[in-house]
């Protein structure tokens, strides 16, 4: 279990209430105590906390507030209100092992390049005890998976290149047993994955597909396919400073597919899993693909570039065509892909594109349960059109500024032909505003969701 969570021990009773419930609590409170909380201002109001102390001195219970409710991870502000040491909720939350999962996504910090981070992991530290009956083992198994996403995320790209991201699949594939294969630099035409090379190889580091595969081999057969651009200046279509400045996050898809592999794995699910992840750094020099230049694909199209800030979907395309060989039961890939969709559904709330309506429902359902929220967007044919080309089989990129996220999805979909259960998630990978258990920089998006439908169909 993750070392904020206890079995047992003298523990600090956390009161949680909303804020509705505040009056009735009140009224039941010894009148000195009462009083106390009326004159610290404490209303229930979301991540609200006051500690009410004893005669001697010692904290004997912590009220905090829930607010309207309505915040799944409102736990994960605990840990920044409460002094170190060991509590337990009382009365028990309604969902316990939710408020445990946020109570550690609220330990999060990211102080690798701080003074102060040698030390942080000898300071005392708040802890929850977990009760008998739930899940910890579970509970800390997706906390590790989000914290493993946000890390790299959160990873400057000096430190986060396609180097280092095979360096982390190599972490897996000696912690799970699992097989790796990796195809570097020139290799990547010998062995026909000419939109990975193109995009890869004006930066001074080389491009590559890590392919890792764990899990019986007549199981399900699961594919994970991760955008890993480690770092998007834009090609020759450079990007202004003001846009490139998140741009170490474009790997976002990588460590999503990446962070789900390890829930995967960690949980034993009884499935085939295969991890592909297409890194590169799309950068500038004498040998970058240009505006106007028609790329060979691994699936035989070809591509006429539009605009060399569309990398995302080129590497993604010849990642998907060898995921599509294999016909998987289930198909999936993540990439930090398009500003439209972010215009079209803010940063909290990541598209999804899929032709299947039974997984489409099931993705639903899925979000909802995991609190992790997700919206379809269209495969529309009507816009299929757009990515017409007079030189070649397919134009990558649109000119039309109109429905960006949506042609990009379409495009993709031109890359999988033989899986009928694909679908497309074109995740943010960052919180641009600080909430309860979320602080700002790279958060997991839409993985908790896949990971409960695994974990429904064959947990």
């Amino acid at each position: 279990m993750l070392d904020v969570f206890a079995e047992s021990g003298p523990s600090i009773p956390v009161t949680c209430l909303h804020d509705t419930a505040l009056d009735s609590w009140l009224a039941g409170a010894p009148a000195q105590q009462a009083g106390f909380v009326r004159a610290q201002g404490f209303k229930a109001k979301a991540g609200q906390a006051v500690s009410l102390v004893s005669a001697d001195g010692e904290i004997e219970r912590v009220l905090f507030g829930l607010g309207d409710g309505k915040d799944a991870f409102v736990h994960g502000a605990l840990a920044a209100r409460l002094q170190p040491g060991l509590y337990h909720f009382d009365p028990a939350p309604a969902d316990h092992a939710q408020a445990l999962l946020g109570f550690a996504l609220g330990t999060y910090s990211f102080d690798r390049y701080k003074a102060s981070a040698g030390t942080a992991e000898d300071a005392p530290k708040v802890r929850m005890v977990v009760p008998d009956g739930i899940d910890c083992a579970e509970v800390s198994r997706i906390a590790r998976g989000i914290f493993l996403a946000r890390d790299l995320i959160n990873t400057p790209a000096s430190d986060m290149g396609p180097a280092e991201l095979e360096a982390e699949a190599e972490k897996l594939h000696h912690r799970f047993d699992a097989k790796l294969s990796v195809i570097r630099g020139d290799d990547l035409l010998r062995d026909n994955y000419p939109m990975v090379h193109a995009v890869g190889r004006a930066s001074d580091r080389a491009p590559r597909l890590i392919d890792l595969t764990w899990g019986r081999a007549d199981a399900p057969k699961i594919t994970l396919v991760g955008k890993g651009v480690c770092f998007d200046t834009g090609g020759l279509n450079l990007k202004p400073g003001n846009f490139m400045g998140l741009m170490k996050k474009d790997m976002g898809g990588a460590a999503t597919a990446m962070a789900l592999a390890q829930m995967i794995m960690d949980r034993g699910l009884d499935v085939r899993l295969r991890l592909l992840v297409a890194a590169v750094e799309n950068s500038v020099s004498g040998n970058a693909f240009r505006p106007g230049d028609v790329l060979a694909s691994r699936k035989g199209l070809s591509v006429e570039i539009s605009n060399t800030d569309a990398e995302g979907r080129l590497v993604l395309g010849d990642a998907l065509a060898e995921a599509d060989t294999e016909s998987p039961d289930l198909l999936v890939d993540f990439a930090t892909l398009t500003g439209a969709a972010r215009v079209a559904l803010g940063p909290d709330l990541p598209p999804f594109f899929t032709r299947n309506d039974a997984l489409a429902q099931e993705i639903s359902a899925a979000a909802e349960t995991a609190h992790d929220p997700l919206w379809q967007l269209p495969l529309w044919d009507g816009y299929e059109s757009m990515l017409d080309s007079k030189v070649a089989d397919i134009n990558h990129a649109p000119e039309s500024s109109f429905a960006g996220s949506i042609t990009a999805a379409l495009f993709l979909n031109r890359f999988v032909t033989q899986t009928d259960a694909y679908v497309h998630f074109d995740v943010y990978g960052w919180m641009p505003k600080p909430k309860p258990g979320r602080p700002v920089g790279g958060e997991l998006q839409a993985a908790r969701a896949i990971y409960h439908l695994l974990c429904v169909r064959y947990g």
